[in-house]
């Protein structure tokens, strides 16, 4: 069984660039305020989700490992 991520967008942070829905149209939407969500927050591990994190200009998408919490995105320094 592969990892389970938890993707959250801090919508505080968020500028709305699309990027996200440009890198993976079916895991992420932009609201009427141009806010970005994840369609799925609780996901099966995913490139397209990943590479949407790491386009994000102003880094607002974090994704975790469901349960334990590791950061898989952005990665610990």
């Amino acid at each position: 069984m592969g990892d389970r991520w938890h993707v959250e967008v801090d919508r505080g942070v968020c500028i709305g660039s699309g990027m996200c829905v440009a890198a993976a149209a079916d895991r992420f939407r932009l609201d009427s305020a141009r806010q970005s969500h994840p369609t799925e927050p609780e996901t099966d591990a995913n490139e397209q989700v990943l590479e949407a994190a790491e386009g994000c200009p102003v880094e607002a998408i974090t994704i975790t490992l469901l349960g334990s919490g590791e950061p898989v995105f952005p990665p610990e320094e």
